[in-house]
């Protein structure tokens, strides 16, 4: 099958819907599959304006580097003639919240005919009226279109946009999970400094088979990675940590970057010395290292989409702390692999939970080790070709 990708954001970039656009390409070409990328990224070289990169993955960048951002209004006419010239099976879009390429490339592939699947990584909310009252999706999946979203909660408001009776599937994300698996057994310690904790003294405990369990009265080691950005609530979530009232027997490692970074240094400046600690933006194999060192994983975001980094951690062994209500629900089974809650205050009250109830979190993270999450490449990657066949047959 040949494949095109469409999507505004492709690596370079760091997120979401751009790490699982180049994982979904890669594992597809490992399938047998064909694929093209077309998107407006500028490449790692400053490539765009149309250039293409070679490799396993040919890398279409319809870039206008002088936007900085991944628009280009200007790309439609180029973009329709390498479509219609490609000899494609299926185009699949993907669509965040504000997604002008996509959008086009949505318009271009169903003009032309082509089998076309539109997936959204992102929470309508708002958006949905818009949606509806456009008459977009009418307009997509009249010219045979199918529709899917990340998780059940995401594709429930694509539903409520879309014309009455309209199919909506749940395409979710996913992740190898080799690369977040824990390692067993494990025979060192724990690294003390990155949660703050001097070594050799309430820090100074030794993982047991399997990860780490706090066991030995040391501090209960929890961790967080968001972007720095008011959406993922990163000053909120250490207002809930401190609200727990755990004093030395919790750590808190925040990890991630963005533009609420220097506000959240401030904020941690106010506590006691290493109660919470920033990490920055860590590698991927320096982020499993700190995994494997943690009891515990907080995500304080509301209205998640699908919530990539939760199921790391969850794939990584850590019972997690979650709010409810949204995509994360896909991922975390409430009391079993994790804590959902409704708010602030029940976001307070589970860290507390998790962190003085060894048995409970003890239990958890040992669900986490043996059970692994249903999205994974080996169950999604056939979901997804068979919303290429759904597209196909439309």
């Amino acid at each position: 099958m040949k494949v095109a990708l469409l999507t505004d954001c492709y690596p370079p970039r760091v997120g979401g819907i751009e790490s699982q656009v180049a994982d979904l390409a890669a594992h597809l070409v490992d399938d047998g599959h064909e694929v093209e990328v077309f998107t407006a990224t500028t490449g790692p070289a400053g490539q765009s304006r149309g250039d293409v990169e070679e490799g396993p993955v040919r890398v279409h960048r319809l870039a206008e580097p002088l936007l900085r951002v991944p628009v280009n209004p200007f790309a439609v006419p180029e973009l329709r003639r390498r479509l219609a010239a490609g000899s494609f099976d299926v185009a699949h879009v993907h669509v965040g919240v504000v997604s002008p390429f996509a959008w086009d490339a949505a318009r271009v592939s169903t003009g032309l005919g082509l089998p076309t699947a539109i997936t959204w990584h992102c929470v309508l909310h708002r958006a949905t009226a818009l949606y509806r009252a456009s008459g977009v999706l009418a307009r997509w999946t009249g010219r045979g279109a199918v529709l899917s979203a990340v998780s059940t909660f995401a594709a429930g408001q694509v539903r409520a946009a879309a014309p009455a009776g309209t199919q909506v599937a749940v395409l979710p994300n996913a992740i190898d999970l080799d690369r977040w698996r824990p390692h067993l057994p494990r025979s060192t310690g724990r690294d003390d400094d990155q949660y703050g904790v001097v070594a050799g003294g309430e820090g100074g405990s030794t993982a047991g088979e399997g990860g780490s369990t706090a066991g030995d009265g040391g501090p209960v080691r929890l961790v967080s990675t968001m972007r720095l950005a008011p959406r993922k609530r990163p000053l909120e979530l250490v207002d809930a940590f401190v609200a727990a009232g755990l004093g030395d027997r919790a750590r808190l490692a925040v990890v991630g970057d963005g533009p609420l970074r220097a506000r959240l240094e401030r904020r941690v400046a106010e506590l006691p010395t290493g109660q919470v600690v920033v990490r920055g933006r860590l590698p991927r194999e320096d982020l499993r290292a700190l995994y494997a060192d943690a009891d515990g994983y907080l995500a304080p975001t509301r209205l998640e989409a699908f919530g990539i980094a939760v199921l790391e951690a969850r794939a990584a062994g850590l019972p997690v702390v979650a709010m409810g209500g949204s995509g994360v629900d896909d991922v975390v089974d409430d009391g079993v692999s994790g804590l959902l809650v409704p708010d602030d205050a029940g976001l307070t009250r589970a860290v507390a939970r998790l962190v003085t109830d060894d048995a409970l979190r003890a239990r958890m993270a040992a669900h986490n080790r043996t059970v692994p999450p249903r999205q994974v490449w080996s169950h999604v990657l056939p979901e997804v070709l068979a919303e290429y066949e759904r597209a196909g047959a439309r």
